[in-house]
This record gives C-alpha cells, sequence and structure tokens, in this order.
C-alpha cells in the first residue's frame, strides 16, 4: 500500500470517529458543515448560531443543535405541496361546493 492510501484511510477513519463526538471545537464543527471558520465566527458573533462558551475563550457546539440548525429553514419539494394541496382539498370539499 503507497503512503497516499494510508493517509486517505486514516482521514477516513479520523473522520468517522469524529462523527460519533456530541460536542465539536469550532474547528470541528466547520469541518463538519462546510462553513468556514470565520464565517461560523460570524454567525456566533451575531448569535444566529447556537454555540457554548464554558470558559470565555473556546467555543463548542452541540452536534445536534448544530443539525437542527443547519436542517432549519428547510423548503418543501413540488412534490409534498402538490400532496398537501390535495389533501386539504379532499379534507376541505364542503367549502368548495
Amino acid at each position: 500500500m503507497n503512503e497516499f492510501k494510508i493517509m486517505e484511510q486514516l482521514d477516513r477513519i479520523e473522520k468517522l470517529l469524529r462523527a460519533g463526538k456530541t460536542v465539536m471545537s469550532l474547528e470541528e464543527a466547520s469541518e463538519y458543515s462546510g462553513i468556514s471558520r470565520s464565517y461560523l465566527y460570524k454567525l456566533t458573533a451575531k448569535g444566529e448560531i447556537p454555540f457554548s462558551k464554558p470558559r470565555g475563550k473556546m467555543i463548542y457546539f452541540s452536534k445536534e443543535k448544530l443539525d437542527e440548525w443547519l436542517l432549519s429553514n428547510s423548503r418543501k419539494s413540488g412534490r409534498e405541496v402538490k400532496t398537501e394541496a390535495i389533501d386539504y382539498a379532499f379534507r376541505n370539499k364542503k367549502s368548495f361546493l
């Protein structure tokens, strides 16, 4: 096995281990979310993202809260909107008559 493949596998193993963590540092949260460190700092300064600062210096993120924040403000697909419209029309068909 060449050195590149070994490093690649080691990187995958490290990512799998990080995925099991429930609390992440700023750097880990940046890597996990795909958001740059500088933008994460801006989001924390504006209070737009949930974080903890237990000793007043280091910033930590709860994986659960970060996942919720990342998935907030979701958009429905066209199929979901159509299904809801049909369901609504059937439930309220008396008001259409």
